[in-house]
């Protein structure tokens, strides 16, 4: 029984319009239905063969916001979101996550939210989660894997190029994160070029 959250996606191509620049991009051609059995799978592939297009669509139609965050959040700096999310249909596990995060590039943005989120929480309690001061206090990479390292539940992660924020150790540093969670019941869509994080046994590699 596959025990993943997100367990397969296809695309009603009807609902894309008949210019549109998703019907050039081979690899959302290439398939009738794309199976995740496994609880990490890795979008790999050179620039512009649809990685993030998809992971995008696929957050957005589970219900994420655009630009990241759980999906509790809703902001928006700019609306650049394709149509394929509106095409994305999916087919869910019995499950439900207790956690749930996308996480994109623009982790400044997310950050910002967070800390507007906070309210009334107390301040030390709240930065306790994330090392003991504010995100934005930290490094883009330092704010990124302390955000991503506060979560202790079993949940779904959808991840744009994680990499870009961090250094090869902390992508080390991820790496034993993911694999610890994934152990535990998480589930995880990356999109990624990192061979560091690529090497995690047991992932799922769908090239692009």
């Amino acid at each position: 029984m596959n025990p993943c959250f997100i367990q397969a996606v296809s695309i009603d191509w009807s609902k894309i319009p008949e210019h549109s620049y998703l019907r050039e991009i081979s690899a959302l051609q290439s398939f009738e239905e794309l199976e995740f059995p496994e609880h990490i799978t890795f979008f790999a592939g050179e620039n512009g063969t649809g990685k993030s297009t998809l992971l995008e669509a696929i957050a957005v139609a589970y219900g994420f916001n655009a630009e990241g965050g759980t999906r509790n959040y809703r902001f928006s700096t700019y609306d650049d979101v394709s149509e394929l999310s509106r095409a994305i249909r999916m087919k869910k596990g019995f499950r439900r996550p207790r956690s749930s995060y996308f996480f994109r590039e623009s982790f400044f943005n997310v950050a910002s939210q967070a800390e507007e989120y906070r309210d009334g929480t107390n301040k030390e309690i709240y930065y306790a989660r994330y090392g003991g001061k504010s995100l934005h206090e930290q490094s883009h990479g330092e704010s990124f894997l302390s955000y991503f390292q506060s979560f202790d539940q079993e949940g779904l992660f959808l991840m744009d190029e994680p990499e870009a924020a961090l250094s090869p150790q902390r992508q080390l540093s991820l790496f034993i994160q993911m694999a610890k969670m994934a152990q535990r019941g998480s589930q995880f869509l990356v999109a990624t070029h990192s061979p560091i994080l690529l090497g995690i046994p047991d992932a799922r590699i769908l090239s692009f």
